[in-house]
């Protein structure tokens, strides 16, 4: 679950364990909202359902959302993850080279 303030409490965790007790809950880091499955489809529902904004109704955005859901359901694939270890590994030495070339400013 990610680590939205109603998430992070202990509070949560009990709640979720009454209702469902072989529940063991895993937060997401922070910086990683590409890890909660949700937050990906939610950007996605955003981008190809939601923009632009120019809903007449209420009505009309649930029609949408709708339609959407059902056609997204029809078409989703996995997602083929491309960004590999080597990649990262890639990116920080080039924000190494970039931290030494410019220090941070006080």
């Amino acid at each position: 679950m990610d680590n939205g303030f109603s998430h992070r409490r202990e509070v949560c965790i009990r709640r979720l364990q009454r209702r469902w007790p072989t529940t063991i809950p895993v937060h997401t880091p922070m910086h990683a909202s590409s890890l909660n499955q949700v937050e990906v489809y939610f950007s996605i529902v955003q981008r190809k359902a939601l923009t632009p904004n120019n809903f007449r109704s209420l009505a009309e955005l649930k029609d949408r959302l709708l339609r959407f859901q059902d056609h997204y359901g029809a078409v989703a694939h996995p997602f083929q993850w491309k960004f590999t270890c080597e990649d990262l590994k890639t990116l920080l030495s080039k924000v190494q080279m970039h931290e030494k070339i410019f220090p941070k400013a006080a």
